[in-house]
This record gives structure tokens, C-alpha cells and sequence, in this order.
């Protein structure tokens, strides 16, 4: 069942403040055909003449958040193209859900309330009603956004599938297969990561040909034995508030890529890659950003001093 809560104001066109974060160095070879750059943007990673793979993250990788949901409106396409166009992560992450047809669709909750003008599941609407369905930006956003249509899977991968490496939440496993589906008819089963709390979902995403991510949280990190699941795992995704011995553990597991959640400060950044991680998953990916490169200048600028 769906119910309408009260309509507020709607915002106004996006406003998107085009930031830059340096990437490789050396000449980054040519955009796909039909694709280029927005203005000013450097792009972080480099491009191929298929679609870009994990093979082209960099030592350290930043991601986006939902799209990085202190800075845009999470899980949307107006976030996550703003997110993808500031060049300040290297991947795109969202969570995704199943309507009652069967569809994936973008979306966190398993109920519409907290972010949309409608209450109720999720999984109670069709593909045709969620057409119908509308995003309410939080107020304490930057900057100016509207209230749109959260996409459905498919859109997000035809939109930006092979432009940048993308991370999706499977929040309903049953979905896991047609999840599947969309990303090899696209050919990008070496281009997003498949993300779960649970390791026998990250065991089917491997067979099924996926890149397969786990989550944990620092609880369950106490008792972890991470090393159980480096046959299968590509990509264990920590919570930066596990203690130090057990980050230090889940990094020396043989897992190739520890990335920790949900980074916020400088501070927390700094303490997970102290302890060998090399990625940060955060909501403020332009933040983290912004202050790399000004203690990147400070630190040329001292080196130039007589």
C-alpha cells in the first residue's frame, strides 16, 4: 500500500559546482566515441577503448556514497551524474531494490517515506507506478536540486556503465540474477562491484561471473575471519570504526581491495589508509577532495621555500 504525504516546496534545477581531482600521470588516452568530458574536469582515471574496469582504479580509490549523500541527493540521477561530472571519486555507488514486478529499481529503504513524497514498500509498486514516484531532497543540501524520479538499474548502468567504475548494494538477494543479466548484457562484469552483508550472496555473485563485494561492520569484524573469503571476494568493504587490530586484519586477509565505510573527516580517512586500506567509500567525496588538495599545495608549497 502506498500513501501521499504532504507535498513541500520543490527545488529548483540542479546547480553542480565542477570540482577537479588530478588523476594519473601522463596523457590519459582518447574518450569512447560520443563521450567527453564536462569543462574543466580532469578525469581521474584513464580511458580505454572499451569500457573502463577495475584495472584502471588508482592505488587509492574514493567513492561516492550513494553519489556522496551530504552533497547530492542520494541515490539519484541528478547525484550521481553531479558526482561523476566533479571528478572527485572514482566510483559510483547506489543500492538497488526489487518492485513487486520484478524490476531493480535505485533505492535504500525497503519503505518510500524518508526520502519521497510517498509512504509505503517498495516492493508494492510496478514499474508503471514507479513513474510516479518522486525524490524529496533534504533541505540541509548544497546548492539548489529538484525533485525527480529515482531511476531504475538499467537506467544508472546505460547511463554511466563503462564511463566509471560503479559499486551497487543487491538490498534484495532474490534480485541478485536479473541484477546479473542487466550487467552482462552490457558487458560490464568487469566494471561493477556487486555489494552484500551477507557472504553466501557474495559467493553467488562470483559464480555468476560478477565482481563480488562484502561489507562488514565493525561487530561483525570482531569475529570475522576474513581470510575464509578471499576465493570469492573481490572487494571487502570495512567500517572505519572497527578497531585498529581488526582492520589490520581484514587488510592482511589476501582480499586484493579493503575499502572502508562510511568515511565522513580528514581524520577518519587518514586512520583507515594508516592501517593498509586502500580505498574510502564516503558521503563527502568532494570534501575529502578539496582537502587532499590543499594539503597536497601546502606541502609543495613548504618543499619550495629556501
Amino acid at each position: 500500500m502506498v500513501t501521499r504525504i504532504a507535498l513541500t516546496g520543490l527545488a529548483s534545477a540542479v546547480s553542480v559546482v565542477s570540482l577537479t581531482l588530478t588523476g594519473p600521470a601522463g596523457a590519459a588516452p582518447a574518450l569512447p566515441p560520443g563521450i567527453r568530458p564536462p569543462a574543466g574536469h580532469t578525469r581521474p582515471l584513464e580511458w580505454g577503448t572499451g569500457p573502463l574496469t577495475v584495472a584502471a582504479l588508482p592505488r587509492i580509490t574514493y567513492v561516492a556514497h550513494r553519489g556522496g549523500a551530504r552533497e547530492v541527493p542520494e541515490n539519484s540521477m541528478t547525484g550521481l551524474m553531479a558526482a561523476y561530472e566533479r571528478g572527485t571519486a572514482q566510483v559510483l555507488d547506489f543500492d538497488t531494490r526489487l518492485l513487486r514486478d520484478g524490476t531493480p529499481v535505485v533505492f535504500h529503504d525497503e519503505t518510500l517515506n524518508r526520502t519521497t513524497y510517498l509512504g509505503g514498500e517498495v516492493r508494492g509498486l510496478d514499474a508503471r507506478e514507479w513513474q510516479g514516484v518522486r525524490l524529496r531532497p533534504k533541505d540541509a543540501l548544497p546548492g539548489s536540486w529538484r525533485s525527480e524520479r529515482p531511476p531504475t538499474v538499467a537506467e544508472v548502468l546505460d547511463r554511466f556503465g563503462g564511463r566509471i567504475v560503479l559499486m551497487l548494494e543487491a538490498k534484495d538477494p532474490r534480485g541478485l540474477d536479473r541484477l546479473a543479466g542487466l550487467i552482462r548484457a552490457r558487458g560490464l562484469t568487469r566494471s561493477v562491484f556487486v555489494n552484500s552483508n551477507d557472504p553466501e550472496v557474495a559467493r553467488r555473485a562470483h559464480r555468476l561471473g560478477l565482481l563480488a563485494q562484502l561489507w562488514r561492520s565493525a561487530r561483525q569484524l570482531r569475529t570475522d575471519r576474513p581470510e575464509r573469503w578471499r576465493s570469492y571476494v573481490d572487494l571487502l568493504d570495512v567500517d572505519h570504526r572497527a578497531r585498529d587490530a581488526d582492520l589490520v586484519r581484514a587488510v592482511g586477509s589476501g582480499i586484493r581491495r579493503v575499502w572502508a565505510h562510511t568515511v565522513v573527516t580528514d581524520a577518519q580517512r587518514d586512520r583507515v589508509l594508516a592501517l593498509g586500506c586502500d580505498g574510502v567509500i564516503t558521503d563527502a567525496p568532494g570534501r575529502l577532495a578539496r582537502a587532499a588538495q590543499r594539503g597536497a599545495q601546502r606541502a609543495a608549497q613548504r618543499g619550495a621555500r629556501p
